[in-house]
């Protein structure tokens, strides 16, 4: 259970995790930020990510790198698969990354710096959705090459994984701003959670129902007795988790939407676990045959587990440093 190609498994799965979080609500941000209603409004929610932004992109680093070092095999299938969408992506990203440090910068043009922001958010969230969907859907794989052709990431099902994601994330960003604001931001962003808040519920449903679809295995992983048993907590834990949510959203308890979010995101994840183990290139090559040799994964599992921890430490020092309401006086800009 705790051989080495499983261990780095599971460590590229608390990267992209981390990442998803981390990431996920100031990417949120940008999703909801042409819904706020001033350049004031906007200020705030920019100077409540501007201390941890840079920082939450490192776990994405890590979890492309670690691909690559200890699952060549993978790397090397999903890569060719997924190009075009990954391209997006990043260039997505980089252009948000512009746009986040111009705006404070470049005051004539704001506006211009504001859209970039925004559409730069939309597309890197949309097409990780895609990459993800097509993840799910499966790659076609013949030996130990890609086989597929140039559109195969472009269906349906990955087009709506993109909108279910973009909702997963406003979400996540409007949560978050509920948790760090206080006032007329406050109260905007409570009516946006409680909008993004349903259609990410929405489309969790639409894609845990499609997914079972793309393939018998994973129905049968899903449904069938007493496999079901086992994974009958996640759902069960979704529906509580979303009542807890919407508690929290209806009474205004600011610290409480935030958490449950993640929670939800968590499950998502369980859920996306336990469809796919022991693949990690769904029902084409499992974790075992795409890894690095032993010696390979054991070298570089030394420097994980010295940087790993102070990678972690750092991280969650900066959230500490940064906790609590903001004071819409001040900024870090």
């Amino acid at each position: 259970m705790f051989d080495l190609p499983t261990i780095w498994a599971g460590l590229l799965a608390l990267a992209i995790f981390i990442y998803v979080i981390l990431d996920g609500f100031d990417l949120g941000i940008g999703i909801i930020f042409p819904f706020l209603k001033t350049d004031k409004d906007r200020d705030l929610a920019m100077n409540s990510v501007a201390p941890v932004w840079d920082g939450n992109e490192t776990w994405l680093v890590l979890g492309g790198g670690g691909l690559m070092a200890a699952f060549p095999l993978a790397y090397a299938v999903v890569m060719p698969a997924l190009y075009a969408p990954f391209i997006a992506m990043i260039l997505a990203l980089v252009f948000r990354g512009v746009a986040f440090e111009y705006r404070w910068r470049d005051k004539a043009h704001e506006k211009i710096w504001d859209r970039s922001f925004f559409f730069g958010s939309l597309f890197a969230t949309f097409t990780q959705g895609i990459v993800l969907g097509a993840f799910v859907q499966g790659i076609e794989v013949d030996g130990r090459a890609y086989a597929g052709g140039w559109w195969d990431w472009l269906t349906p099902f990955t087009l709506t994984c993109g909108l279910a994601l973009t909702a997963g994330y406003a979400l996540l960003g409007s949560t978050w701003l509920i948790m760090k604001t206080e006032g007329d931001l406050r109260d905007q962003v409570y009516a946006i959670a409680c909008r993004v808040g349903i259609a990410t519920l929405l489309f969790m449903g639409i894609v845990s129902l499609w997914t079972p679809f793309l393939s018998p295995e994973i129905a049968e992983r899903w449904f069938t007795f007493p496999r079901l048993l086992f994974v009958l907590p996640v759902p069960t834990l979704v529906f509580i988790l979303a009542g807890l949510m919407a508690w929290g959203l209806l009474k205004r308890k600011d610290n409480i939407p935030f958490p449950a979010a993640i929670g939800l995101f968590l499950l998502c994840f369980i859920g996306l676990g336990i469809g796919i183990t022991p693949y990690i290139v769904p029902r084409a090559i499992t974790i075992a045959e795409a890894a690095a040799p032993d010696k390979s994964l054991a070298f570089m599992l030394v420097g994980a587990l010295i940087l790993l921890p102070i990678i972690i430490a750092y991280t969650a020092y900066t959230y500490w440093v940064f906790r609590g309401k903001m004071d819409p006086d001040q900024g870090y800009h």
